[in-house]
């Protein structure tokens, strides 16, 4: 295994492009959540099994020389695979009044947010994430037809270098995410009903005891809870905690 706690350049800075010219060079390919990690374990494409672990608010950019050997004139490089990213120029509203500003900025972000999209703003742009088809965003865009916004779809690699770590992490970590409907049916809402058996024993003033059987009804949310646990949701709302233990 070999640890990469440091960057040694990038391919494309000129000193590096003409030494790998005629190196093996190898290939750690990273998918956009991976690149945004610092602390990460993982086979190139020869199988060199490789720990990367940066420093803290680092990561890793497309072309980074991970490895180099001089001698036996071999290196690893960093290919990161990023999807496209929407970006949208807000620079053209400037010449509205504050007040047409602060409206068109309220019905994008409306927009975006009905979309669930999640978004980075940086000065006068917007950048989001492709987490749907790109034809249904450009869909998305035309039929709102923002005055003086501009929007167009750039490679998300030539988007990496304008921001932050965190900022990255927020654009590329969540864009895989499975979209969410508003509106599911009646009985996938309905929260699942069932019954817990419990037994009581009563001892009366003559020594003598029975016991008596009978059951109470939960409804449960649908949020999950941890396992062994049961979270049931009274009528009237309020959630309680308890443990069931299960043979």
């Amino acid at each position: 295994m070999i640890l990469i706690e440091a960057v040694l350049g990038n391919r494309l800075a000129p000193e590096w492009t003409d030494r790998l010219a005629d190196w093996n060079v190898d290939t750690l390919m990273l998918d956009q959540w991976e690149a945004q990690k610092n602390r990460l374990r993982k086979r190139t494409l020869a199988g060199n099994e490789i720990a990367i672990a940066l420093p803290r608010q680092s990561h890793l950019h497309d072309g980074d020389i991970i490895v180099a050997d001089g001698e036996a004139r071999t290196a690893i490089v960093v290919s990161i695979t990023l999807k496209d990213v929407l970006v949208i120029e807000l620079e053209g509203t400037q010449v509205l009044s504050a007040e047409l500003i602060a409206r068109t900025c309220f019905e994008l972000g409306h927009a975006l947010g009905n979309q669930h999209w999640p978004a980075v703003v940086k000065g006068s742009r917007v950048y989001v994430p492709l987490t749907v088809d790109r034809k249904v965003m450009d869909s998305v865009m035309r039929t709102h037809h923002f005055e003086h916004i501009r929007y167009q779809f750039i490679p998300g690699a030539e988007v990496i270098p304008y921001l932050a770590p965190h900022e990255s992490r927020r654009l590329f970590g969540g864009a895989d995410a499975t979209p969410h409907s508003h509106t599911q049916s009646f009985e996938q809402a309905a929260p699942a009903v069932h019954e817990h058996p419990h037994e009581h024993e009563h001892t009366h003033e003559d020594g003598s005891s029975h016991t008596h059987l009978h059951s109470h009804a939960h409804q449960h949310p649908h949020a999950a809870a941890p396992v062994g646990e049961h979270r049931h949701a009274e009528l009237h709302g309020n959630y309680t905690r308890h443990r069931h233990d299960h043979d």
